[in-house]
């Protein structure tokens, strides 16, 4: 072989091992925000099932706060199903959306619920309530800290996707769009632990 054919196959060759590492690459940054993703789902159904426990403890209590704790499970119900389409779509950035508004709803929800519990006394000082309280917030700093992991993830897959030369051979590996982020409506909020006083 001469010379002026093996030096356009090995730089072919080359060439190949580039475009297998860009991809390689690509869906290893993809795969790490798709488990990031899975670490908040874990934590936002936790979250969930909780409040049907919060819910049925206030009711013994608040009996004539019926609207209250009606749009706390509402609220619920709809984070539940802003949950499942991220889920199945971790990244697009409608079924993020739609999840960080269902969230941002079921906090509002929660946050009246805490302001009319100020007013019962005795449930307040109800130990069950206390322990659900307790680890409500517990679960809504883990929810932070997986977001936070998510959205790093993210981060690092979008700006891979977009630098030179990954961001030429993206589309035709199948990586056509950037993920989406997920930001909830109060986030500013959210970078303080939340206050749930009983």
């Amino acid at each position: 072989m001469s010379l002026s054919l093996i030096l356009p196959v090995v730089l072919l060759g080359l060439l190949l091992v580039y475009g297998v590492a860009i991809y390689n690459r690509l869906v290893a940054l993809k795969n790490r925000y798709q488990n990031a993703f899975a670490q908040i789902e874990v934590q936002l159904k936790r979250r969930h099932d909780l409040i049907p426990n919060l819910v049925e403890t206030a009711k013994a209590y608040m009996s004539h706060e019926r609207e209250t704790l009606q749009a706390v499970t509402e609220a619920r119900n709809a984070a539940e199903v802003g949950l499942q389409h991220a889920a199945a779509r971790p990244g697009e950035p409608g079924p993020m959306a739609e999840l960080a508004g269902a969230e941002g709803a079921l906090g509002a929800a929660l946050g009246r619920l805490n302001v009319v519990m100020e007013a019962y006394p005795d449930l307040k000082a109800s130990e069950n309530m206390r322990q659900l309280s307790e680890t409500l917030t517990t679960t809504e700093n883990r929810v932070a800290f997986a977001r936070q992991a998510y959205n790093d993830a993210v981060m690092q897959y979008n700006t891979y996707r977009q630098s030179f030369p990954p961001v030429l051979l993206a589309g035709s590996f199948g990586h056509k769009r950037e993920a989406a982020l997920l930001e909830f409506d109060d986030s500013a909020e959210i970078q303080t632990a939340p206050r749930v006083t009983f």
